[in-house]
């Protein structure tokens, strides 16, 4: 067991991988749980898949070279969390509409400007589907300093976010500025967003911000503890994945989500049986 563990770590690519992974489950669980807890899978859903165009654009004006792609995904995410915001303000247009058209519009540019790439399918796709062996020490830096910003502000504004997410009414009684706090969450989720770009790119990030937040629901009401849990469960997942990618030879990020949707899949299971169980004794 212990060599099965040791042999992949005598290559830095893996302890690269394993930071990344660390990292991304930790942000995107603590972030994760407010969207799980407020019901925005869907906008989460649609602002990973916005950051498309970015990706596909920075490409094309770098000729082909990848090491700018963060911060054109991470203006895409800004520009696109905005937009929905802007759209869905003053109640004409609800806020699942301007999700919709932002999504598809979006996501419907980044795959027309892909298509225009002609090696688009060997030098863009670890983006669709991550490449978390290919992390190199930038994107570690980049994803620690943004990762860092985005736990910062989550503890700092954790009571305003706590009440925004449990009782929206009482925020607005105790004026709360609502619309901000909305807005700022739409960015840490930007940018929970963007440091998964590399690990388990655009088609999977959302499952890393939704599932271990919801596994982790199912196992506490408290939100503290949702929150260390989540993130233990991420990160779990992601190690594990990494490990299964190494001697399996499967990608990457579709073997960590996997793992953290069977996570899922056994407490949801457990919780079912012991349910009936109780059903049955009358406990």
């Amino acid at each position: 067991m212990f060599e099965w563990l040791w042999t992949p770590l005598q290559y830095a690519f893996m302890w690269r991988g394993l930071i990344a992974v660390v990292l991304m489950g930790s942000v995107c669980a603590v972030v994760g749980t407010f969207v799980v807890l407020r019901g925005m899978a869907f906008f989460g859903d649609a602002l990973a898949h916005t950051i498309l165009p970015g990706v596909a654009i920075g490409y094309i004006l770098n000729g082909g070279n990848t090491s700018g792609l963060f911060w054109w995904a991470l203006g895409a995410a800004l520009l696109s969390a905005i937009g929905i915001g802007a759209i869905s303000h003053g109640g004409r247009i609800k806020e699942d509409t301007a999700i919709g058209i932002v999504f598809a519009g979006m996501f419907a540019l980044g795959i027309t400007l892909i298509s225009t790439v002609r090696s688009y399918s060997v030098d863009l796709s670890h983006f669709l589907f991550g490449d978390v062996l290919g992390v190199r020490d930038r994107d570690l830096w980049l994803s620690a300093i943004f990762g860092a910003v985005v736990l910062t502000a989550v503890i700092g504004f954790y009571k305003e976010f706590l009440t925004l997410s449990f009782d929206p009414v009482l925020a607005t009684t105790l004026r709360l500025p609502v619309r901000f706090l909305n807005y700022f969450l739409m960015l840490l989720m930007a940018l929970a967003i963007v440091i998964s770009l590399q690990t388990v790119g655009v088609a999977l990030m959302v499952a890393m911000l939704i599932t271990p937040a919801a596994t982790a629901y199912l196992l506490t009401p408290r939100l503290p503890r949702m929150i260390w849990v989540a993130a233990l469960i991420a990160s779990f997942s992601g190690g594990v994945g990494l490990y299964l990618s190494y001697y399996l030879g499967i990608a990457s990020g579709g073997a960590i989500v996997l793992v953290a949707t069977c996570l899922f899949l056994l407490v949801w299971l457990g919780q079912a049986v012991r349910r009936q169980v109780r059903s049955k004794t009358g406990g």
